[in-house]
C-alpha cells in the first residue's frame, strides 16, 4: 500500500520540526508578547512566493500553540509551504515592537534595524516590494513617537520628480494610521505612488532610529540644502557688510537652482538658470520658448513649478528673503545685487497683489514699495 507523503518520515521533516521548535521557544519569550495577536500576514512581503495561504490569517499565538504534526496535516500544506512558514516566523523573531526607550537596544532590535537597512540599500535602490507590515509599523511608530505627523511628504522626499504633485502637501499623519494593505488598496494609489510614500517614511525613520525624544529639544527635519542656506542668511543678516553680487550667486542663487534640478529635472533647472542670468545675460521667456519650440505659456508653467517646489521644500525661505530685502532697501534700483535679488524672489517666492498691497500699508518709504513690485522680470 502506498504511504502518504506527509506521514512518511524524512530527514527534511525532522529538520523542519526542529526549526519550528526553536522558533516557538524563541517567540514564546515575554518580550514578544505584543506580537502574539498579529496575523502571520503581518510579516509577508509582496515578493514572497509559495506563501502558506492556509495560515496567513492565523495569529502568532495560534501557530505557536499548534503541534507541528497538526500544521503539516493541514490541507494544502507541504514541505515547501512549511519552509515558507518558518521564514515568516524567523522575520517575526527579528522584530521587537516593545522596544523601550529606557533600556539599551537589544540584539533583536539591532537585527531588525539591519534588516530594514538591507531592504532599502542592498541594491542601492529603494525596493517597496520588500517592505512588510512589520517594517511599516515600525516606521509609523517612529513618526508617532517624535510627533512628526504634521510633516508633509514633499518636505523630506528625496526628489519631487517621483512624488505626484497632488500629494506634495499631504501630511504623514494621513497615512500613519493606516496599514500597508489599506494604503495599497486606496484609489489612485498605484505601485509608483505607494513606493514613494514608503520611501519617505523610511527616510524619516532611519534619520531618527534610536533617537530618544527629549523634553528640552525638538527635532526639525528639512531637506539637506536648507541648513547651509540658513547658516548663510544668519551670517549675512547679522553682519555689517552687505553681500556682494558674486556671493549672492554662489551662496544663494546657485544652490536653489541646483535643488530645482533635483526636484524638477534638468529642463526646469536650465530655464531657471537662464531667467536668473547665471550663465550670461538673462534670457526672456520669449527667447526660451523659441529655443524650446513651445509656447510662452508652457515656459511660464514650467517656471511656476519652481515656486510650488519651494513652498513645500523650504517655506521658511520666504521670510528670510524678506529680511534680506530690508537690508537691500538702501541700495539703488540699478545695483546688480538688487536686480539679482528680485529675479530670485520673483522666481522662487513671487508676491501676489495682496502681498504688495499689505507691504504698501506697512511701508513708510515709497522707494521700498517700488522695489517690491519687482519690475526686473516684467515682460
Amino acid at each position: 500500500m502506498k504511504m502518504s507523503r506527509r506521514k512518511a518520515p524524512s530527514v527534511e521533516g525532522f529538520k523542519l520540526e526542529g526549526s519550528f521548535g526553536r522558533l516557538r521557544n524563541e517567540l514564546s519569550q515575554e518580550k514578544y508578547a505584543s506580537l502574539l495577536d498579529k496575523p502571520l500576514a503581518y510579516w509577508a512581503l509582496p515578493t514572497d512566493r509559495r506563501l502558506p495561504l492556509a495560515f496567513m490569517g492565523w495569529t502568532l499565538r495560534d501557530l505557536l500553540s499548534t503541534p507541528f504534526e497538526q500544521l503539516m496535516a493541514t490541507p494544502g500544506i507541504g514541505f515547501k509551504k512549511i519552509t515558507a512558514l518558518l521564514e515568516l516566523l524567523t522575520r517575526a523573531s527579528q522584530t521587537d515592537l516593545q522596544a523601550s526607550v529606557d533600556r539599551p537596544t537589544t540584539e533583536a532590535e539591532q537585527a531588525d534595524t539591519a534588516d530594514l537597512q538591507a531592504v532599502e540599500s542592498e541594491t542601492g535602490v529603494f525596493d517597496a516590494d520588500r517592505v512588510s507590515e512589520a517594517h511599516w509599523s515600525r516606521w509609523c511608530e517612529t513618526i508617532e513617537r517624535h510627533q512628526l505627523g504634521h510633516l508633509v511628504l514633499g518636505r523630506v522626499a528625496p526628489t519631487l520628480q517621483a512624488l505626484p504633485t497632488v500629494i506634495w502637501d499631504t501630511p504623514l499623519s494621513y497615512y500613519e494610521g493606516r496599514t500597508l494593505a489599506e494604503i495599497r488598496s486606496m484609489k489612485t494609489h498605484g505601485e509608483k505612488r505607494v513606493r514613494v510614500i514608503l520611501e519617505v517614511f523610511s527616510i524619516v525613520h532611519h534619520a531618527l532610529d534610536g533617537a530618544l525624544p527629549a523634553s528640552c529639544v525638538d527635532v526639525q527635519l528639512a531637506p539637506k540644502f536648507v541648513r547651509p542656506l540658513e547658516r548663510w542668511f544668519a551670517d549675512v543678516l547679522s553682519g555689517v557688510q552687505m553681500p556682494s553680487a558674486d556671493e549672492l550667486r554662489t551662496s544663494l542663487i546657485e544652490p536653489l537652482v541646483e535643488q530645482v534640478g533635483t526636484d524638477l529635472g534638468e529642463t526646469v533647472e536650465q530655464l531657471a538658470a537662464e531667467r536668473l542670468g547665471l550663465n550670461g545675460a538673462q534670457q526672456s521667456v520669449r527667447a526660451q520658448a523659441k529655443r524650446m519650440q513651445v509656447t510662452r505659456a508652457r515656459v511660464y508653467q514650467l517656471l511656476d513649478e519652481c515656486a510650488r517646489a519651494m513652498r513645500v521644500r523650504w517655506p521658511e525661505g520666504e521670510w528670510l528673503l524678506a529680511a534680506l530685502e530690508r537690508r537691500l532697501a538702501g541700495l539703488e534700483d540699478h545695483d546688480q545685487r538688487v536686480r539679482l535679488f528680485y529675479r530670485l524672489a520673483d522666481l522662487f517666492y513671487p508676491r501676489s497683489n495682496e502681498d504688495v498691497a499689505a507691504l504698501a500699508s506697512e511701508t513708510a518709504h515709497p522707494q521700498e514699495l517700488g522695489s517690491a513690485v519687482s519690475p526686473v522680470l516684467a515682460e
